[in-house]
């Protein structure tokens, strides 16, 4: 894992939490990923919560009361500790069961889901921090790799048809609907798979960000498998 990261140049490796929020993004690093190799049995911890929605946030209180075997303790272990330390460095972690996300169907070309290539936005300097325990992962798309929808020609005449009004605030309204947010991979694109127990860092839009956010996506899941992951 680490050797492959290491192939792509917007990638940084590092070996400790404390490198993870340490390292700063420069030039065309935008991604950095606390590379681990977690012991444990989280399919355990997520065989054991029933969940009647889509998607759902496991709360510390029941993570701790769940009745599990010495692997199953060793997985919770990891993820009390994960969600510890973000919570130190500030960040406000969230540990989700997912089956799916909801989709984005209204206009094909371009969905604003989270399974469409994407970056995140903030009004002031922050990072994105994610991690998946076990199901499907996320990818990362090199920024050489990806064009913003906006700019394609047919999906800009699409969305300008969708505005239905001058020139004028047309900009604006890309950003209000966060179209402008969106991309998709070239021809020749190859996604970089961020695997499963890997702390990463990703960097986001922001004013005054001196890299390119990093561009990535939600996975399709495997039918009938939640999967398990922090972010935030």
């Amino acid at each position: 894992m680490l050797d492959l990261l290491n192939d792509h140049h917007q990638i940084l490796c590092v070996s400790s939490f404390n490198e993870l929020i340490a390292t700063p993004f420069h030039g065309d690093v935008n991604a950095l990923c606390w590379t681990r190799n977690l012991q444990g049995d989280f399919s355990e911890i997520v065989n054991k919560v029933s969940l009647t929605e889509n998607i759902a946030e496991l709360e510390e209180e029941e993570l701790r009361e769940l009745q599990l075997t010495e692997q199953g303790q060793l997985a919770r272990n990891i993820l009390l500790n994960d969600l510890a330390i973000l919570k130190t460095h500030g960040a406000s972690p969230v540990l989700n069961l997912i089956k799916c996300y909801d989709r984005d169907d209204a206009y094909p070309l371009i969905p604003t889901d989270v399974y469409s290539f994407h970056v995140d936005r903030s009004p002031i300097p922050s990072d994105t921090f994610l991690c998946t325990y076990f199901g499907e992962a996320s990818e990362i798309l090199p920024n050489s790799q990806a064009q913003q929808k906006i700019l394609v020609p047919e999906i800009r005449l699409e969305l300008k048809k969708l505005y239905g009004k001058t020139d004028a605030g047309f900009d604006s309204f890309l950003k209000e609907h966060f179209y402008d947010l969106h991309y998709q991979a070239l021809p020749t694109a190859r996604p970089i798979n961020i695997g499963r127990g890997h702390l990463w860092r990703l960097a986001i839009d922001y004013p005054k960000s001196k890299v390119l956010p990093c561009v990535h996506r939600a996975p399709i899941e495997k039918f009938g498998e939640t999967r398990l992951m922090i972010i935030c």
